[in-house]
């Protein structure tokens, strides 16, 4: 006779790797599976707004970088509405733009880089206002569960000075392990992120 649910024990977790990428991003791989591959490009030539590039690193507790990380992006438009019939927001849905992207980082060098547009301030039905942010989701060997954070944008210090969420978190303290550095290269604009998993200077993660 099968025994009731509440007396069967967890089923033991796993970390994703060390092949996330082949599972998840065969193309990187050198795998054609997919008809259609998720790329780390967000935009298409009729998307508005300003393009940018985010570029970063993730560190694991030893400061090493890690090289078979897979972060995932979820982000607002130009005008601050997320292509998600659950949003709720008063911004205006780009059919132009998905808001989402998935990439992982470079086998030699560890850097992860997306490339999309920089997404508006997000204003609600009553009114409260977010900053400018991108949603980041990673996942690699040695991780259980995925981790949740977010990128503001470090020349949006009026924004980021109100915004709900950012607000949750200690200015003195690790707040800035959520700002992504404005920079110019090669006339484009870059903002440089480094993700830490441990240690005194480790990122703020959300419990989501």
């Amino acid at each position: 006779m099968p025994q009731p649910l509440n007396y069967l024990k967890e089923t033991a977790s796993q970390t994703a790797g060390p092949y996330v990428h082949i599972g998840l991003i065969p193309a990187m791989a050198g795998f054609d599976i997919f008809e259609k591959n998720f790329s780390n490009v967000l935009v298409t030539p009729k998307t508005p707004g300003e393009r940018i590039t985010l570029e970063g690193k993730v560190i694991d507790g030893s400061g090493t970088p890690l090289r078979d990380v897979l972060l995932e992006i979820w982000q607002a438009n130009a005008a601050g509405r997320y292509n998600h019939p659950a949003d709720r927001s008063t911004g205006v849905v780009d059919e132009d733009f998905r808001g989402w992207g998935r990439a992982v980082s470079d086998f030699e060098s560890g850097l992860v880089t997306f490339e999309t547009i920089k997404p508006g301030p997000i204003v609600d039905k009553t009114g409260r206002k977010s900053a400018p942010h991108v949603n980041v989701w990673i996942v690699a060997r040695g991780i259980n569960i995925g981790l949740n954070t977010r990128l503001y944008f470090s020349d949006g210090e009026a924004a980021n000075a109100v915004d709900p969420v950012l607000n949750l978190v200690e200015p003195a303290g690790r707040r800035k392990t959520l700002i992504a550095t404005r920079s110019e290269r090669a006339g484009k604009v870059v903002y440089s992120f480094t993700i830490n998993l441990q240690g005194p200077a480790e990122t703020v993660f959300f419990d989501i």
